[in-house]
């Protein structure tokens, strides 16, 4: 019981988030959430744990829990650092493509694009950037993996707050294109579609956003 009103309360205050009700830098008080949601602070503090976890939430000792603030230089420099990563990551997964490998990425891609049609952003954010570090998995590459996996956790936040519908679905477009040069075998348009992809999810992020309000109670209604 108590891990489902977890659940519960984290799926609120990620929505409110998510759909800029919510602005980066707001103070989450365990007291307000508490009354809300009508909880115990207990519960409050496990779930706003776990929205730390997932780079939602930033916990400041002797401060509490605030709404996550990521900067758009901080962007600019994990998507620069992606890029470098993940060049080099489709040349070598082209050279060593099999037939198991393109299958497994291409229901991946599938799943992306059913996602992609429903409302919930945060599932199709996690699939859409779980296609990257598949890759490094499918190729039997653990460091590259964890290392790519905490890239997109540092980024999840930027594009779940920034990425538009239309930008998710042509991401899920571009997925699609880079296994079709992959099962080819054709390495350089591979990396080329992986570049762009990146700088197109880049450039599609939306800064200019409406100002939410500070209100917590107000944001969760």
């Amino acid at each position: 019981m108590e891990s489902s009103t977890t659940s519960s309360i984290v799926a609120a205050i990620t929505r409110a988030i998510v759909e800029h009700r919510l602005q980066p830098g707001s103070k989450l008080a365990e007291q307000t959430l508490a009354g809300h949601f009508g909880v115990s602070r207990t519960l409050v503090r496990q779930a706003l744990f776990q929205l730390a976890q997932n780079r939602l939430v930033r916990l400041e000792p002797a401060r509490g829990a605030f709404v996550a603030a990521p900067s758009v230089t901080e962007a600019r420099q994990v998507f620069a650092v992606r890029r470098m990563l993940e060049s080099e990551m489709t040349r070598n997964f082209a050279r060593e493509a099999t037939p198991a490998r393109i299958r497994a990425l291409r229901e991946h891609v599938a799943q992306e694009r059913a996602a992609v049609q429903q409302p919930d952003v945060a599932n199709r954010t996690e699939l859409l950037g779980d296609f990257h570090v598949r890759m490094a998995e499918l190729m039997g590459n653990e460091v590259l993996a964890q290392i790519l996996g905490e890239l997109l956790s540092r980024c999840a936040l930027i594009t779940l707050m920034y990425q538009t519908a239309s930008a998710a679905e042509h991401s899920n477009d571009e997925h699609a294109e880079i296994v079709k040069a992959l099962a080819a075998r054709d390495e350089e348009r591979a990396v080329r579609l992986m570049n762009e992809h990146l700088l197109h999810v880049e450039e599609a992020l939306t800064f200019d956003r409406k100002v939410p309000t500070h209100d917590v109670a107000m944001a969760l209604s």
